[in-house]
């Protein structure tokens, strides 16, 4: 089984789930300024990919339009390869695994299983709140779009979520509070246990 390649260092992955409006972009945007990780939005590489003209692309586009899902192993290319030309060794990786199948396809194609899933849980009164009051001109925003989205993601991605949680690999954050808040939380997760250690010192000392 082992070539070469195995012995070299895998990146750290940690996949971020929340439902919309959750705050996950925000938050992300936080890590990727405070710990360094590079943050990798599924739904963006798509996107990107359509806009780029390429076969691939397009391929992509039909599906979308056709109502499909775009397979796992698609996306999962998508991501492999925006981490390998990103140079970082530490990946958010968001909105994605938007469910189980997803999720046993990057465990398989990549080899990688993540550290842990970061999931904002938020009460589905307040993504709403929040999503018409930022009302960004998204015309997927009125509030049968939102229900709908906040179903999708209750189906596909709390599966997800439990299956992450019988491994322990879970870090759930009361996305319900302020921002500022709420990155207190995130803070204290992405810390490295030796530099709580230390900080913990400095405060008694």
């Amino acid at each position: 089984m082992g070539t070469a390649g195995d012995s070299e260092k895998k990146p750290t992955v940690v996949f971020v789930l929340g439902g919309p409006g959750s705050g996950k972009g925000t938050q992300c945007a936080n890590i990727v300024e405070h710990f360094g990780y590079t943050h990798l939005s599924a739904g963006d590489l798509l996107r990107a990919e359509i806009k780029s003209g390429s076969e691939n692309g397009t391929m992509i586009q039909n599906m979308i339009k056709e109502g499909k899902i775009v397979p796992s192993e698609v996306t999962i290319k998508l991501l492999q390869k925006a981490m390998q030309d990103s140079g970082n060794d530490k990946f958010l990786i968001d909105g994605f695994p938007r469910n189980e199948e997803n999720r046993a396809a990057f465990e398989a194609v990549t080899k990688i299983e993540p550290a842990f899933v970061l999931f904002f849980d938020c009460p589905e009164e307040e993504m709403e709140r929040r999503i018409l009051s930022r009302n960004q001109g998204r015309e997927d925003d009125n509030i049968e779009t939102i229900r709908k989205r906040f179903k999708v993601f209750l189906e596909s991605s709390l599966p997800v979520v439990e299956y992450y949680d019988s491994k322990g690999k879970v870090r759930k954050v009361d996305a319900a509070k302020p921002i500022d808040e709420v990155f207190e939380v995130v803070k204290a997760i992405f810390t490295p246990e030796e530099e709580k250690v230390k900080q913990h010192r400095c405060a008694i000392l």
